[in-house]
């Protein structure tokens, strides 16, 4: 037996495998083991305080000596920690190891401070309500979050990975069971596939267990994260994983199908079947953070057409040659897609610009060129005007 056979057997018989632990981990946690410390992921945070679940059992710890000025390193579900040894009195988290992955929201705050929702994850499970109207515009905003939320401590850096490196996203369309037809349901799921190239559509019923198995096999695979807005069933399909009422659920409202906050805090939980599971609180608002990478691979078919614009720079609003404009003009593209496109591109940039003077010089010579284009636009209306 090599020594990779000798650290992946030891690591799977660590008691902290369920959750996660790996031969990868318990490298980069080797000079803390030398320390005294003990490794934990965070199941739980509250307050400047978490749940953290060790070797010896699951923690109440302070996060004191780990409040960051920067907001993406503050102590999230998820994130793998080293904590004093068993018998420490008070009980600190030390350190956070590095993030492999993380999906991160902006927040409302003016400085564009970013906020991380849930770390070190392979799926992104975006949960959907068939019980209303399907809003393909916010199944595309959080899509390109999902496909952003890649590497860590990249995301620190403001330079996010592709998706492929990072958390696979996978919208699942909840309450199957409330479309009357199967016929229906099929189309709507096409819908979502259209508005989702490349990603894994499911229908499940939580009530009735239709889809549920497939659901099951991909998150059994790692870390998943459910998202979505309040009422969406996240907690109800949450139980149904985990085969019995761990997650509180509420009712949605019949007259708009949104529901209260059941779920107010992150908690971690371990699949039966394997794997483990991040619930979150419904989410009102899902403000871009860094998410140019995710924008384009969500609406990968405009990236490919804008290959074949005249101007590599082209903005795809009136320049002559653009291929965007051609093929939404001949329906090939339709004008909701491409909308929805340069509605989030001008938010991620709004965002980035906030905290990057280079963008924000672009975006005020661009603004000044087209200012300087509309002008010019109504002298030549108002001297053809004239001459009549």
């Amino acid at each position: 037996m090599n020594f990779s056979s000798l650290s992946a057997s030891s690591t799977s018989s660590h008691p902290l495998a369920l959750y996660g632990w790996d031969a990868d981990w318990e490298a980069e946690f080797a000079p803390y083991a030398e320390q005294g410390l003990l490794p934990g992921r965070v199941a739980r945070v509250d307050r400047g305080l978490c749940d953290v679940i060790t070797p010896a059992g699951i923690v109440r710890a302070d996060t004191e000596f780990v409040v960051p000025r920067d907001p993406m390193k503050v102590v999230c579900t998820g994130d793998w920690v080293a904590v004093d040894p068993e018998g420490s009195d008070p009980l600190y988290v030390r350190l956070l190891l590095p993030r492999r992955t993380a999906f991160v929201r902006s927040t409302s705050s003016k400085r564009s401070e970013g906020q991380v929702l849930a770390t070190n994850i392979d799926h992104v499970v975006i949960c959907v309500s068939l019980a209303v109207e399907l809003d393909l515009g916010r199944i595309e905003r959080f899509l390109a979050l999902a496909m952003s939320s890649s590497n860590g401590e990249a995301l620190l850096h403001k330079s996010a990975l592709s998706w492929e490196s990072g958390a696979q996203p996978l919208v699942v369309l909840t309450k199957a069971d409330l479309v009357p037809d199967a016929v229906g349901l099929s189309y709507l799921v096409q819908d979502v596939e259209t508005t989702a190239p490349g990603v894994q559509v499911l229908a499940v019923s939580s009530t009735y267990g239709d889809g549920l198995d497939v659901l099951d096999a991909v998150v059994s695979g790692g870390t998943s994260v459910l998202l979505g807005q309040s009422g969406a069933g996240k907690s109800t399909l949450a139980n149904a994983l985990l085969g019995e009422d761990v997650m509180a659920v509420q009712s949605a409202r019949d007259v708009d199908g949104k529901g209260r906050h059941t779920t107010t805090t992150r908690n971690l939980l371990v699949l039966p079947g394997g794997g483990v599971l991040i619930d979150t609180p419904g989410l009102r608002g899902v403000g871009l953070f860094d998410a140019e990478t995710g924008v384009g691979q969500v609406f990968s078919e405009i990236e490919e057409l804008a290959a074949s614009c005249r101007f590599q720079d082209c903005a795809h609003e009136a320049e002559p040659g653009c291929a965007v404009l051609a093929a939404a003009d001949s329906g090939v593209l339709p004008e909701r897609r491409l909308e929805s496109y340069r509605k989030l591109l001008r938010e991620n940039q709004r965002i980035v610009a906030k905290t990057d003077a280079r963008v924000r010089a672009e975006l005020r010579k661009e603004w000044k060129r087209r200012g300087a284009e509309g002008r010019a636009a109504m002298d030549v209306k108002r001297g053809v005007q004239g001459r009549r």
